[in-house]
């Protein structure tokens, strides 16, 4: 593997000496706050206590006043609303919002899945139909779906059924012709608050202007329905789905990590015994007990069942289904596991750092929801955008894409879409269909069009530093910081700092897997730290720089300081 080059943020060092007298906080946590944009001590303020009084008027949002009246007319009417989702987190909890704030208001309001093998992605013909004849309903509102959905909507209009879509993907070539479309990626001026938020946020802010409008308008169950105690799920698929937690997603994400950790949802309850979560939850917590377990259904099959533990009332049912939910995760790893291992080993044999620049791996029977685990584990390990491909036994071929900054993903299939038969998604991940017959045709596409868009100096890891500190200054008083910093996530990544011509005390050691445990030594400051699987990698004689996470270990009822080691380097001091 290539070395990382280490990339400083660069920040004011005087704007920190100003940061540190106006707040009081420590030096390091100020100089990654001035790095990030918080550069006086009233945006400090907001970024550390963000106020959920300051979310802006869901109103804002593109089409949200035709979303919120056609909804209060199904409220008023009494009309039948069925909420069509996804089978991921974010979608699963964006049906679960909408369907409760519905039936709070007295609407019949019936969730819909769509299945992920089955019917792929999105507002479809035959899963429309299948909605349609089982719950005729009045109005279909898609929640983290729907906004190409050209054909599926207008079948829907020919049966004289509106359709609201609340979506968060990027715009392609068709907008649904929908009687809304709540999209924040149609807003073409200067980012706003909510211009990243994911489905399940659109989803609370048309649940937000469907009760601000019935509540001018005098109706009595939205006076007393209160939206926070659902902030849980807007957290759960947040930062699940993986958008940068800031502006609007930091706030929900924040105030949703403390109702997740509280809440009296049986549903929640049992997922969190099951993951052996008690006590405060945390964005890791999300990112990697609570969110996989509740994608698990949907990536081996339905979602239903998760969408059943997050509605149900009863702690029994609850109790089962986390248990089953469990079970399908145990089983979602497994799959996982051989795919990425022979995903990886076909990489070891393949891959040329000089001649690919996008990467492009198939296989027979990969299942089409879990490819996309594999693609961010070689994406992120091989710094190359990447495609990982699933060729099922009917013949279809289905892959999951992942890019890193400097490639827009959705751009660059588009460049390749005589290759394929219907892609879509993000500019960091997206989904794909083709024929296996054009799969290697596909992978020389590809890693032209990469090339061409990117320099292959952007395609070496990258190493971030957020800020250079001494030793000493990680102290209790900047951990109390870090926490009041925190939801950590895309955008708002756990701080690196780094330190210069540190010194091992003792040998490095092998513990566990492949994890490398040893003391930094710097003058009279010694700390423990851990490298997670880099137990192959040499640890140089001589004085380092260090790259690394700060973290509070308990073992054995005694709680310390840790340095959680990113990479390291022969010291150039």
């Amino acid at each position: 593997m290539e070395t990382a080059i280490w990339e400083e943020t660069p920040c004011d060092a005087d704007t920190v000496k100003e940061l540190v007298a106006a707040t009081g906080l420590p030096r390091p946590a100020c100089a990654v706050l001035a790095a990030r944009g918080q550069t006086s001590a009233a945006a400090v303020d907001r970024w550390l206590q963000p106020r959920l009084s300051a979310l802006s008027d869901p109103l804002d949002l593109p089409d949200m006043l035709p979303a919120v009246e056609r909804l209060a007319q199904a409220v008023t009417r009494r009309e039948r609303v069925l909420v069509y989702g996804d089978y991921d987190v974010d979608g699963i909890t964006s049906t679960a919002l909408l369907v409760t704030v519905l039936r709070e208001l007295g609407t019949t309001a019936i969730p819909f899945l769509p299945h992920r093998v089955d019917d792929g992605y999105g507002l479809g013909i035959e899963p429309l139909e299948r909605a349609l004849a089982e719950h005729d309903p009045h109005c279909i509102v898609t929640v983290d779906c729907g906004t190409g959905s050209v054909a599926a909507v207008e079948r829907a209009q020919q049966a004289g059924v509106d359709v609201v879509v609340t979506d968060h993907h990027q715009i392609g070539a068709e907008l649904a012709p929908a009687r809304a479309v709540v999209n924040p990626k149609r807003a073409a001026a200067a980012p706003r608050p909510w211009s990243d938020l994911a489905g399940v946020g659109v989803a609370f802010k048309l649940a937000h202007g469907l009760l601000k409008t019935l509540r001018l308008a005098g109706q009595p169950a939205a006076n007393q329905l209160d939206l926070r105690p659902h902030l849980d799920w807007v957290a759960l698929g947040t930062i699940a789905d993986m958008v940068p937690l800031q502006a609007e997603n930091r706030m929900l994400a924040r105030y949703g990590l403390e109702q997740l950790s509280q809440t009296a949802k049986a549903g929640l309850v049992a997922l969190k015994s099951v993951a052996g979560l008690d006590g405060a939850v945390t964005a890791y917590h999300v990112g990697f007990l609570l969110g996989p377990r509740l994608n698990a259904a949907g990536r081996l099959g339905t979602a239903q069942e998760a969408l059943d533990l997050l509605l149900t009332e009863d702690p029994a049912q609850a109790a089962r289904a986390a248990t089953c939910l469990n079970e399908a995760n145990k089983e979602r790893q497994e799959v996982e596991r051989r795919i990425v291992t022979t995903a990886l080993q076909w990489m070891e044999k393949h891959f040329d750092p000089d001649r690919d620049y996008g990467v492009v791996v198939a296989g027979d029977d990969w299942h089409p929801g879990v490819i996309g685990i594999a693609a961010s584990r070689i994406c992120a390990q091989y710094a190359r955008p990447t495609v990982v491909i699933g060729i099922a036994p009917d013949g279809t071929a289905r892959g999951s894409a992942r890019s890193l900054a400097p490639f827009d993903m959705v751009a660059g299939l588009r460049d390749c879409s005589d290759s394929l038969l219907t892609f879509g998604g993000h500019a960091m991940a997206a989904g794909l269909q083709l024929d296996p017959a054009r799969i290697d045709t596909f992978r020389e596409r590809f890693n032209d069009t990469v090339r061409a868009r990117v320099d292959r100096s952007a395609l070496r890891p990258r190493q971030p530093v957020d800020a250079w500190v001494a030793l000493d200054e990680m102290e209790w008083p900047l951990w109390e910081a870090l926490e009041r910093m925190a939801p950590f996530g895309l955008g708002n990544t756990k701080p690196v700092w780094a330190v210069r011509g540190v010194r091992l005390l003792g040998t490095p050691r092998t513990v566990g897997q492949n994890h490398l445990k040893f003391t930094v030594l710097d003058g009279n400051t010694q700390l423990d730290a851990i490298a997670f699987n880099k137990a192959d990698r040499t640890v140089p004689d001589g004085p380092l720089d260090i790259a690394f996470q700060l973290n509070a270990n308990t073992y054995r009822g005694r709680t310390q300081l840790q340095l959680v080691v990113q990479d390291w380097r022969l010291s150039t001091l």
